[in-house]
């Protein structure tokens, strides 16, 4: 126990540390990751099939089974199993999910939940400190406190048994493979574990054996191999998911995370095999000409991209040019209206009650749109008012580590997917050569507002925490036309809704979409992607009123455009992402 609280106290002072650097930074504006560069990407054509993901091997993998005949499905599950290996700081098998699927033939959306739960045993005071306040952030990430039962592999289990081609062993092959035999040390890894981006990661034994070998940080070009986790998956693709959720994986991680040694968490065996997957209805509304659809809650991603198209619908976007002063404003204040909503309403609807029908009507929307002054920024939006709801905002601190993938089989169906373990290498609690995901750390860390009111997204036993991930699809004249998401935390929205506004009204290409600077505003400040055009906006938009931030903006938005008879495809040139396709 000593050892604990001096492990602790010592990841404390380095998180201190690390914040201290830069006093105007504010808590809300910490990023799942650091920016790594920007890369030359171009628009990818094929006519067969496509997958774009967020690393080359990953991508690869995807394009591997279905050139075996697989559908969108088995290429989602292999693309995922290869990310928890090369990409363990965004995505993995210790972390979930959202998917959204389209099934061609029968012309049918179906969504999956694959989010975490929280153990049966923890309540509203998981982050509470002695004195009854909310824990510092810093003091909630790192450790077993923070793991919510790892919950992908159930989802893709579930989503292969309805939709899968090939074996559910032959998913695995590549992953497998790289494990064993090693892969090549991308450039992005090396500088996120050489930043020390989650303390963690360099002082819990596992994680730190495993990403500083010898002492020292992983290297670009180094060939990384992870025989325990070859094991896991050879388990896994042999026996189903069984030895992750009820046999030696499952005891494995409850082990792992109930003796971190960092604020050891309260798992039990029987969270681990109680978890279920669940097939939710997919949320859609009108943008322009098209139909747009993605997760329903826990995903507040999907309602608020909705929300935030909506409410841009009351205006002419297309007249002007998308980096426009004109153009940005207005993205901003839709984006406040759409978060003051978001931020108050939106948790998980098995526990609380989410007007998300009401959110996303047409008439409300048109009536949100009236408050934004084409001149002036709002300043701090209020949510609107649903059923005499009055819950009041709190604030919860959303830092996915991301990965978004979008797959298109040579039969049309397709997958949209988004997945997470939260920060940056998630709690850092590692175990059997996967790490383990924060994800508790997304409900509000205080369960009631200063007069009492509990908050919606407030922790409760087998909840399922608030998310910002939107996996979604655009639907033209009921054909599929577009898939997109993104990694980047709460900024998540606007990434997507911005990405999504620029091929509609300005009928831009999936890449150019992708490459446009980006902007956000989660009803705080305006934020300008830092080293680009948009920097020089920043006195005009000071004149309007706005409080203006300039950083780095790092999203990993991937494309795939489905358009007379053509997949095209965009990787975001911020992250390693590669579009790839095949032709009939």
């Amino acid at each position: 126990m000593i050892k604990k609280i001096a492990l602790l106290t010592l990841l404390l002072s380095q998180m201190v540390a690390c914040e201290a650097k830069d006093k105007t930074t504010v808590r809300e504006d910490r990023e799942p990751e650091a920016a790594t560069g920007l890369s030359e990407n171009n628009d990818v054509l094929a006519t067969n099939y496509m997958v774009v993901a967020a690393n080359p091997y990953a991508t690869k993998a995807g394009i591997n089974m279905l050139r075996q005949g697989g559908s969108a499905v088995d290429a989602a599950i292999a693309v995922q199993l290869v990310l928890t290996l090369v990409e363990p700081q965004s995505s993995g098998i210790g972390g979930g999910a959202f998917m959204l699927y389209w099934q061609a033939n029968e012309q049918k959306l179906t969504t999956y939940d694959g989010r975490e739960t929280a153990p049966a045993s923890v309540d509203e005071r998981l982050f509470l400190s002695d004195d009854g306040k909310p824990m510092r952030w810093i003091e909630a990430v790192v450790g077993g406190h923070s793991v919510g039962v790892p919950s992908v592999l159930a989802m893709m289990k579930m989503a292969h048994e309805k939709h899968g081609k090939l074996p559910w062993k032959t998913l695995f092959s590549d992953a497998i493979e790289l494990a064993e035999n090693g892969f090549v040390v991308s450039p992005r890894l090396e500088k996120l574990v050489t930043l020390k981006f989650n303390p963690g990661i360099a002082q819990l034994p596992a994680a730190k054996a495993y990403f500083y070998p010898d002492g020292k940080p992983l290297k670009a070009g180094d060939i990384l191999v992870n025989k325990p986790l070859a094991k896991v998956l050879k388990a896994v693709a042999d026996e189903g998911i069984t030895p992750f959720y009820e046999g030696w994986i499952a005891q494995d991680i409850v082990n792992a995370v109930n003796n971190a040694q960092a604020s050891p968490g309260t798992l039990s065996m029987e969270d681990m095999k109680a978890y279920q997957p669940k097939v939710r209805d997919a949320i859609c509304a009108p943008y322009r000409t098209y139909n747009v659809c993605g997760m329903a809650p826990p995903s507040s991603g999907g309602l608020a991209v909705l929300q935030q198209l909506g409410i841009l619908n009351s205006f002419d976007m297309a007249k002007y040019s998308p980096t426009s002063i004109e153009s940005l404003h207005l993205f901003t204040q839709s984006s406040r209206l759409a978060f003051a909503d978001r931020d108050t309403y939106v948790a998980d609807s098995d526990f609380v009650k989410v007007p998300t029908k009401q959110m996303i009507a047409d008439d409300y929307l048109a009536e949100r749109a009236t408050l934004i002054n084409p001149k002036k920024d709002m300043g701090l939006a209020k949510p609107g008012s649903f059923d005499g709801l009055t819950r009041l905002t709190a604030q919860d601190y959303n830092l996915p580590s991301t990965t978004h993938f979008s797959i298109v089989d040579k039969d049309g169906n397709a997958v949209s997917m988004t997945a997470s373990i939260e920060m940056g290498f998630g709690s850092a609690v590692m175990v059997n050569g996967f790490l383990l995901n924060n994800q508790l750390t997304d409900f509000s860390l205080s369960p009631r507002t200063s007069d009492g009111q509990l908050i919606a997204n407030r922790v409760q036993a087998n909840k399922r925490p608030r998310s910002s991930m939107a996996p979604m699809m655009l639907f033209k004249e009921g054909k599929l036309a577009i898939l997109v998401g993104s990694p980047g935390g709460s900024r998540i929205i606007n990434y997507v809704a911005q990405t999504i506004s620029a091929m509609v009204d300005h009928n831009l290409s999936p890449q150019q979409a992708v490459n446009l600077p980006r902007i956000t505003n989660r009803n705080r400040q305006t934020t300008l992607e830092k080293g680009t055009s948009l920097e020089q906006l920043k006195p005009a938009l000071e004149a309007m009123g706005h409080k203006i931030s300039v950083r780095d903006l790092n999203s990993g938005i991937h494309v795939i455009q489905i358009k007379e008879g053509q997949l095209i495809g965009g990787a975001d040139p911020r992250r390693e992402g590669l579009a790839m396709g095949d032709a009939k």
